[in-house]
């Protein structure tokens, strides 16, 4: 009897009940190198004639050293999970997004920082809100989701996890821009405005015409493993403890390494209404859709029919990336899997 090699063997047996090329194909093949990444900004009204160019430049700049210093990771065999908290402490340490340094004002006049940050293959997440002194919340979404048992900290409790988890803290100072303060006394002055026609106070009319971002990445290493995270200052003169949808899991960050990888920009009420990140995963995963095509229904169909705006950057498991957004612009960058980078900011 012949002495067949074990790999001849066992391609044998597996092709038996199925495509004999289709299947040879698939086991022959080495496990898949591709890796990428794509960043947002935030989404909103952003129009180019009310651009500068000089600050059209920087806002390019930091996109540009975001989204090459996480696809850096990647290129050199690094987790997606750290691709993903290197690019958003990029943007959150740029006075220009609304996360961390740019994290816009309260009705207070506090910066309340969201964060979350989630792993596509254990589905481990950890997310943190409304807190003041975390220099990069996303750094502590991560280590509540890797040194915790918990999954969602808020505020106090969540400033004294940071501390004693070595996670940078400054003083609530440094997150003053003066733009994000100008920007607050122009809401409160439309708000008063809106209110002296008003017979009574109106909380969603009032927030509606507020300006309100985010920062997020979604990463695919070379092993296949797919992250998401998300970071903001919320909406500007947002009471009440509000909190958005961006330390939601579900609502602005999901990953799963059978579907896909989504952060999420806009109104956060209404994304966490409509589980916006979850719900696209769900749709691949249950109605078997591509990643755009259920971008496209989320974003375009069901998001704006409940009144909202607003957009999501995504990677699914084989490398396809889609940014989708119903405004008028979205702050965006991605590297793909051939290696060519994207940087836009219009519609």
């Amino acid at each position: 009897m012949k002495n067949f090699p074990l790999f001849t063997i066992v391609v044998a047996i597996l092709c038996t009940s199925c495509d004999k090329k289709e299947k040879a194909t698939e086991i022959a093949t080495t496990p898949s190198e591709k890796f990428c990444i794509v960043i947002h900004g935030g989404a909103g009204t952003i129009l180019k004639e009310n651009m500068s160019d000089s600050l059209e430049a920087e806002y390019n700049r930091v996109l540009d050293l975001a989204v090459s210093k996480g696809y850096e990771i990647l290129k050199n065999g690094g987790t997606s999970l750290d691709a993903v908290t290197q690019a958003i402490m990029i943007l959150e340490d740029s006075p220009l997004f609304n996360a961390g340094k740019g994290a816009v004002f309260t009705n207070e006049g506090k910066n309340e920082l969201d964060a979350s940050i989630m792993d596509g293959k254990s589905k481990a997440a950890g997310s943190v809100a409304s807190v003041t002194r975390v220099k990069n919340p996303i750094t502590l979404a991560r280590a509540i989701m890797e040194v915790s048992e918990h999954v969602m900290m808020v505020g106090l409790g969540a400033e004294k996890f940071a501390e004693q988890n070595g996670i940078e803290l400054v003083d609530p100072s440094y997150f003053f821009t003066e733009k994000r303060w100008e920007g607050l006394q122009k809401a409160k002055e439309r708000e008063k405005i809106e209110l002296d026609h008003a017979a009574a106070i109106n909380y969603d009319l009032l927030i509606k015409n507020q300006k309100f971002g985010t920062v997020g990445c979604v990463a695919l290493d070379k092993k296949g493993n797919i992250a998401a995270g998300t970071s903001t200052g919320g909406m500007t003169n947002k009471r009440y403890g509000r909190v958005g949808d961006a330390p939601i899991i579900g609502a602005g960050t999901y990953a799963d390494n059978a579907t896909c990888g989504v952060s999420a920009t806009g109104w956060g009420e209404f994304f966490i209404r409509n589980v916006v990140a979850y719900d696209i995963a769900a749709q691949m995963q249950y109605k078997k859709v591509t990643l755009g095509e259920a971008a496209k229904e989320t974003i375009q169909k069901k998001v704006p029919e409940m009144g909202g705006d607003g957009g999501i950057i995504a990677i699914d498991k084989e490398g396809n990336i889609v940014m989708e957004f119903n405004t008028a612009g979205m702050y965006r960058a991605a590297i793909d899997i051939n290696g060519k980078k994207i940087i836009e900011i219009y519609k």
